[in-house]
């Protein structure tokens, strides 16, 4: 209406502005996980980590937080050795915080499965090393050919475990285990069911993150998969 007060216009931004703090919440900030983009060479300065307060400098695992959302998210004992490579790899990025680690890696599954899925060919460019992405995108390739739909949906998270932790000089691994419940149901052009089923089952992937600490760049891209 002319002249009229743009309530509509208000409401969208509403809408907006709650979706953007919702993804944040589940995503977190600064996790690694994020799309990448490129931050500038002062993004992490290690001259002046060595002269950050006693309490961020390597030396430590933060302690395990109570989650909030019913997920386990187990990070091992510091004196273990896994939980010393991943010391290492505090010792060279501070920022690193293994517990946020496991956050981040959640987000990032379920991004994953579901672009996957949908055959979302940008996104896992994005998230995934150039190898997987070749494997990932084949079967993209072959569901488009045969003219299959997959349908997943991560129903829950109930466990998350970092498992193995490596560096070899500034490049970090880190494998995740991670227990989900999950539909997975693929059909084919008539709509019937070619693989799956609607019924919810749990499994368990063991996903590994890579990352080159020198790099400016925060994400940690997933190079290799495997189900338990």
């Amino acid at each position: 209406m002319s002249g009229g007060f743009p309530v509509d216009l208000i409401l969208f931004a509403m809408v907006a502005a709650f979706l953007v703090l919702r993804l944040r919440s589940v995503l977190g900030r600064r996790t690694g996980f994020e799309r990448p983009r490129r931050e500038g060479p002062g993004a992490y300065d290690p001259q002046a980590a060595r002269g950050a307060p006693a309490s961020d400098l390597p030396g430590e695992l933060p302690p395990a937080q109570l989650p909030a959302d019913g997920t386990r998210r187990i990070v091992p004992d510091p004196r273990s050795p896994v939980g010393q490579a991943l010391l290492r790899i505090r010792g060279v990025d501070p920022t690193f915080d293994p517990n946020g680690f496991l956050h981040g890696a959640e987000g990032a599954f379920r991004m994953i499965v579901d672009a996957f899925a949908r055959g979302d060919r940008d996104t896992l460019r994005a998230l995934l090393s150039d190898d997987t992405f070749g494997g990932f995108e084949g079967e993209i390739s072959r569901r488009e050919q045969a003219g299959e739909t997959q349908r997943s949906e991560v129903r829950a998270m109930q466990e998350t475990k970092i498992e193995t932790a490596d560096l070899r000089g500034t490049i970090a691994d880190v494998t995740v285990r991670f227990v989900s419940d999950q539909v997975n149901l693929t059909t084919g052009r008539d709509g019937g069911v070619v693989a799956g089923a609607e019924a919810v089952t749990e499994l368990t992937d063991i996903w590994t993150f890579q990352r080159d600490l020198r790099n400016p760049d925060p994400t940690w891209k997933l190079v290799a998969t495997q189900s338990a």
